[in-house]
């Protein structure tokens, strides 16, 4: 199928307006934030959006090549220190599933394999895969994750500029001008074959770990000394708005009336439990408050390493508690999922 088909150019046309709403008025993350409201109002309208395929996977791999460029060898040196907030990765998954899986079983009425792998905070496509197996809603469950990430990403970056005054409006790195060609084409090259590495080894979020995997050996050999271009970043959060605000399209009224809103109360009540762990690792941990808040949102890890970006923060703390918590669920959620499928076994 040819890339741009018509419901992909109508996609990137909404979302251009978007960001270029949001850049006009002065919101933060306008290239995150605008594309992704601007998706999510034209799916609730009955527009014809499509997601980007393999061409939006490619710009997410700019993320990936961002977040590897942060690792080097004093991070290296660093990373005892995070053994503390670390270990309660565990515990904070087994909180949230726990909580989630009861909210949405017990109150919202989900079916139990529905219920189990909405609650799960892993990777979108992990989950729906666990749970089609299972026997669960695909399009409940795509629904109530996404719903998840775009409440969380939408006010995570408000609750920054209100509560703390971060400048999410300065630029995420130096324009490709200032910095040497031959970095940039390795970190091009790194994203490629990263990607596609990591994807043909079977990895997890292949887009973005394989490139970062990449990229911290270029990082740690020394051969890569920049971050990204902020040209490579903003494309990168323009695509991942799209990729957010996209799986909305055909959304139906019952769909919004049931699914969306339980997404919605689920992901407040996440917020709510990501504060208390969030108050309690700040006795334990030197990080900033900020880190910190970042590390313990289950929110997309694509969609918060960018937020990272922008608001100077440690990004190497931040992304390494959320591979934690995808490795967590990764391992768990298929273990303990099995009780929820109603099929017999033989």
């Amino acid at each position: 199928m040819p890339f741009l088909t018509r419901p992909r150019a109508y996609t990137f046309a909404v979302a251009l307006a978007g960001a270029a709403l949001f850049l006009w008025i002065g919101a933060p993350l306008p290239f995150l934030l605008g594309p992704m409201a601007a998706c999510l109002l034209a799916a609730l309208l009955r527009a014809p959006l499509s997601a980007m395929g393999e061409v939006g996977i490619l710009f997410r791999t700019f993320l990936g090549v961002a977040v590897g460029s942060t690792i080097t060898p004093d991070l290296m040196h660093d990373l005892p220190h995070y053994a503390a907030t670390l270990a309660l990765i565990p515990l904070f998954v087994a909180v949230i599933g726990g909580v989630g899986y009861l909210f949405l079983r017990r109150i919202m009425k989900f079916d139990p394999p529905t219920a189990f792998y909405s609650a799960m905070p892993g990777g979108l496509q992990d989950m729906l895969i666990f749970g089609e197996e299972a026997g669960g809603d695909v399009r409940a469950m795509s629904l109530i994750h996404a719903t998840r990430v775009l409440v969380i990403v939408a006010l995570t970056p408000i609750a920054f500029t209100l509560l703390y005054g971060t400048d999410l409006s300065r630029p995420p790195s130096a324009p490709a001008s200032a910095l040497p060609l031959h970095e940039i084409a390795l970190m091009l090259a790194a994203g490629v074959i990263g990607w596609k590495g990591a994807q043909r080894a079977g990895l997890f979020g292949a887009s973005i770990l394989g490139p970062m995997i990449v990229t911290a050996a270029l990082s740690l050999a020394g051969v890569i000394q920049h971050r990204p271009p902020a040209e490579m970043i903003l494309a990168s959060q323009f695509f991942i708005g799209i990729a957010v605000g996209a799986k909305y399209a055909g959304i139906t009224a019952r769909e919004l009336r049931v699914d969306v809103t339980a997404g919605l109360a689920f992901a407040l009540l996440l917020s709510g439990i990501s504060l208390v762990f969030v108050l309690a690792v700040r006795h334990i941990s030197p990080a900033g408050e900020l880190d910190i808040l970042l590390a313990f949102l289950p929110g997309g890890q694509a969609e918060l390493a960018i937020i990272a970006i922008a608001a100077g923060a440690d990004v190497a703390f931040v992304v390494a508690h959320h591979i934690l918590r995808m490795i967590v669920v990764l391992v768990a959620a298929p273990l303990l999922g099995r009780r929820t499928d109603p099929r017999p076994r033989r």
